[in-house]
């Protein structure tokens, strides 16, 4: 049985072990077959050599989330426990630096979770444009804006517009009440509830405020040009062909462009036709744009939603 020894550096041994040893006795319970012994900053892990690296894959990995989020709850050890391959979660998901997209809200790890999805975060590293398109509870949205809060937090893009047409899903809403931004949020709540997961309140507030990151209605593109960004069009099936070709060419030349939606729900009215499918048959041989396709292996909501897109073409 061979053992392999950690130093700690740029942490101190309370924020990563917990008091008395709490977060570190989690990591024990979790590995049963491997002797984890912690003396100040150095850490013994002794046990066959796929547990010894088990190990020291979680350790990296709660060390990277305590490096950028200043703290290391006992909550966020049991959610990144909870995704490592070996540890009782009957996935078989092996969780590193690469894996993890965002450490979000609550201990909460934002990652791909399926084949397209993981396609999704490869694309989008090699290509300035994505389409994410496929039908309801595949991730593409959630995926799309976790990419953006990872570049955001690294440093890569200065800010992250999101926007969505805004059209009504088959109802009349009617004349909303109070000013222009309570009359368009009701569009615009999928992005901020993905925000919500993945950004403190009082920082996301903060980013919102000083317009480090924009949402607003796909109409409120018009003549602007989005650079040093990370820009999101959502539900781009309700896009008519010219506000799509507006959306696309206000691409700036560093910046990252993705654009999600479902061709099985148009919105629009039936005498205007989508950009969508007329994207997809154009610019899907030009360099430097990449089409992924999900479909029913990728929804990730419960799974009477897999079904239903199964059932309901």
């Amino acid at each position: 049985m061979n053992e392999k020894k950690i130093i700690l550096e740029d942490i101190a041994p309370v924020d990563l072990y917990g008091v008395n040893d709490s977060k570190l006795e989690l990591i024990k319970k979790r590995f049963p077959k491997v002797k984890i012994v912690a003396r100040g900053e150095t850490i013994k892990i002794s046990g066959e050599e796929e547990d010894r690296n088990q190990v020291e894959l979680v350790l990296n990995v709660l060390i990277d989330y305590f490096h950028r989020y200043g703290n290391l709850s006992e909550n966020a050890v049991e959610q990144i426990l909870g995704g490592t391959k070996g540890v009782n979660n009957g996935k078989g998901e092996a969780i590193n630096g690469d894996d993890v997209l965002v450490f979000g809200n609550a201990g909460l790890i934002v990652k791909a979770r399926t084949e397209n999805q993981r396609r999704i975060v490869d694309s989008i590293s090699k290509n300035d444009m994505v389409f994410a398109i496929g039908p309801a509870g595949t991730g593409k949205t959630y995926t799309a804006v976790a990419l953006a809060v990872r570049a955001l937090k690294n440093r890569e893009v200065k800010k992250i517009i999101l926007t969505r047409p805004a059209v009504e899903a088959g109802e009349n809403l009617g004349f909303l009440p109070g000013d222009l931004k309570e009359k368009l949020d009701p569009y615009l709540q999928p992005l901020y509830d993905a925000l919500y997961d993945m950004i403190p309140a009082e920082k996301l507030q903060y980013y919102l405020e000083n317009k480090v990151i924009q949402i607003a209605p796909l109409a409120f593109m018009r003549g602007r040009t989005l650079d040093n960004a990370f820009v999101i069009l959502d539900e781009a099936q309700n896009a008519t062909e010219a506000q799509l070709k507006m959306f696309l060419t206000r691409m700036g030349s560093s910046a990252k462009f993705m654009v999600t939606g479902d061709i099985t729900q148009i919105d629009l009215p039936k005498n205007q036709p989508s950009g969508l499918p007329m994207a997809i048959r154009l610019l899907d041989k030009v360099d430097g744009i990449s089409f992924i396709e999900l479909d029913g292996t990728d929804v990730i909501r419960h799974k009477l939603v897999k079904r239903i897109v199964e059932l309901w073409k």
